[in-house]
């Protein structure tokens, strides 16, 4: 099961939109603490109507994989915002740019049960995020280890 399946099979089980908007504001709740540090406007995700932030790094002890951090100063947002932090962290840079956020978003009717502006916002975020990927990949780090994985 891919994570895309096993995210929309976790808002399958809700029964309605009040109940998936309570899960995404508990995942906000629990997504991990951003530093201060990585609130910055290069990290900003500006066509937001909310003020988003996120931020991709690699770990010094597995640089093939990347990881995010995330904040927003809304609730529901924030617990898209850790999704999309859940979906992308641990993986590798073509796996991340690769993946098809449109199947979930349509699979969990995220289009259909937010604002215009927010739907536009959500996809924002999902671009900031992939080009924070391309601008680490340009950096070279971890690729050679990265293309070894992937021939094998």
């Amino acid at each position: 099961m891919t994570d895309i399946d096993s995210i929309a099979n976790d808002f399958e089980l809700l029964s309605d939109w009040d109940q998936r908007y309570e899960y995404l504001i508990e995942l906000g709740e629990q997504m991990p603490f951003m530093p201060e540090s990585e609130m910055t406007e290069d990290n900003r995700v500006f066509p937001c109507m909310s003020k988003v932030w996120v931020h991709a790094y690699r770990k010094p002890d597995n640089p093939n994989l990347i990881y995010f951090h995330g904040d927003c100063d809304t609730a529901i947002i924030k617990g898209v915002v850790a999704l999309l932090v859940q979906l992308f962290s641990g993986k590798t840079a073509k796996q991340i740019i690769d993946m098809d956020v449109d199947k979930l978003f349509e699979r969990i009717q995220l289009a259909e049960n937010l604002s215009p502006n927010r739907h536009v916002g959500i996809y924002a975020i999902v671009e900031v995020m992939k080009s924070q990927v391309k601008a680490l990949s340009s950096s070279g780090i971890g690729l050679k280890e990265e293309a070894k994985v992937q021939s094998q």
